[in-house]
């Protein structure tokens, strides 16, 4: 049985979550016309949100909209009342008119897609909806922006792809860590060559969930599921979003093939024994994601990345980050770097010392504004950038090819980790496109 069949069919079919049949030339690479300029939109001068959930993550993202200028949250969506309230009384606070509110079940945002004048519909939902709020903004004339993960399968990845393309409208995945501040110093030493030509990467998201997986709310009511669902990395992006950026991925190479395995599944029985009775519902689950997931990546070029995910075991927080060159490296957790040729040989150079030359310029300028925001400020920092770009009309610093990439690896090390860790193709989203799609820029405010 393939790992996908591991997932209820019938209820991603009810999701709206199922492939578009005939799909099959463009998974074989079979060309197709793309939409002139695409990439890039009119300009909008004020951005009209609509946001779909609203829990910790959506209301983060709710709360820096209302201070990123150009932008409202003009409609609020989620199954609970108390978070669309909880909406509404920052939007008014903030000065502006209270928003439309949808709470009439989890399918709500269809209503809102089809019925509110806006410009952006934003979701931080569970993982699973993810691709059905997209798919109904897109639908429905407007640009979507999701959390992370984009999609949890490559069918849905082609979907997301397919439908921005019909509908010439953005399908961004927010993938908050290439806004960081060590990630985007990494980036921008990259561009700079410091570092030589990048041959290889690492990332990962290598974070100890158990106590948030059993919680009673938030992402405890649905989180845990995945882990007796798949087994893989469910949950790609974080490290390999930034590292993507330092290899050029859809703008001058592209993830070709990938092998996954996984060990164990460990940390969430014994979290269980440990917390709770006996005879707790809690104690009787059974988890097949390894707790700890390694995947590696050949390039088209011939680069390899390396990317990991263990959120089930004891551990402190790492998405690892290595950037290495024929001239030096990068390294997270913690931050440092080596140049060759410059300091001592063989020792590492701790980051702060080589901030000043090579701090990258959207964080001197956004950081007094990013101060308190989530997640260390490069929340708000990624959410002022895509604002940024919808008002100049601008292509967005992640678009749809990437959110497909970098989510396609949930699927991909599921279906090689059932494999014995076979080498899978990852499809190539851009068709082609890759080899003269111009590098991602260092962008300023």
């Amino acid at each position: 049985m393939s790992p996908i069949d591991a997932f209820d069919r019938r209820e991603f079919l009810k999701l709206g979550t199922a492939a578009v049949a005939g799909r099959a030339g463009v998974r074989t690479g079979e060309a197709t016309a793309q939409p002139a300029g695409f990439l890039a939109a009119p300009p909008i001068p004020l951005v009209r949100i609509g946001m779909v959930g609203i829990g910790l993550q959506g209301g983060g993202h709710l709360e820096n909209f209302l201070k990123i200028p150009g932008c409202r949250v003009t409609a609020v969506c989620d199954i609970r009342q108390a978070r669309t309230t909880w909406a509404m009384q920052q939007i008014t606070a903030a000065g502006h008119p209270a928003p439309a509110v949808y709470t009439r079940g989890p399918r709500d945002f269809e209503r809102l897609c089809e019925t509110e004048d806006l410009d952006l519909v934003f979701t931080a939902t569970p993982w699973e909806w993810h691709v059905p709020v997209m798919l109904a903004a897109m639908k429905a004339g407007k640009h979507a922006a999701t959390e992370v993960p984009a999609a949890m399968t490559v069918d849905d990845c082609w979907a997301l792809v397919e439908s921005a393309e019909k509908h010439h409208r953005h399908a961004v995945m927010m993938e908050n860590c290439n806004y960081d501040r060590a990630e985007m110093m990494a980036y921008h030493m990259v561009r700079q060559g410091v570092f030589g030509d990048v041959l290889h990467a690492e990332g990962g998201y290598l974070h100890d969930l158990r106590a948030i997986k059993f919680e009673k709310q938030d992402e405890g009511l649905w989180r845990r599921a995945w882990s007796r669902k798949i087994d893989g990395n469910p949950y790609p992006t974080h490290g390999l979003g930034p590292i993507s950026n330092c290899l050029d991925i859809n703008r001058g190479d592209r993830f070709d093939y990938l092998v996954s395995m996984s060990g164990p599944s460990r940390g969430l029985y014994d979290w269980a024994k440990e917390h709770f009775p006996a005879d707790a519902p809690e104690r009787q689950e059974r988890y097949t994601l390894g707790d700890v997931n390694t995947s590696l990546i050949k390039t088209a070029r011939g680069k390899t990345v390396m990317v990991q995910h263990c959120t089930n075991l004891p551990r402190p927080y790492s998405r690892i980050n290595v950037v290495q060159g024929t001239k030096g490296m990068f390294q997270g957790y913690p931050n440092r770097a080596y140049i060759e040729g410059r300091g001592k040989a063989h020792q590492w150079v701790d980051w702060t010392e080589l901030r000043a030359e090579f701090e990258h310029p959207l964080w001197k300028e956004l950081e007094a504004r990013a101060a308190g925001a989530g997640h260390g400020g490069m929340d708000y920092i990624e959410d002022f950038r895509l604002i940024a770009c919808l008002r100049a009309g601008t292509p967005t610093d992640m678009n749809v090819y990437d959110a497909a990439a970098l989510s396609a690896v949930v699927e991909l090390s599921m279906q090689s980790t059932a494999k014995r860790a076979r080498a899978v193709d990852v499809p190539d989203f851009t068709r082609g496109a890759w080899t003269t799609n111009p590098p991602l820029a260092i962008v300023t405010v």
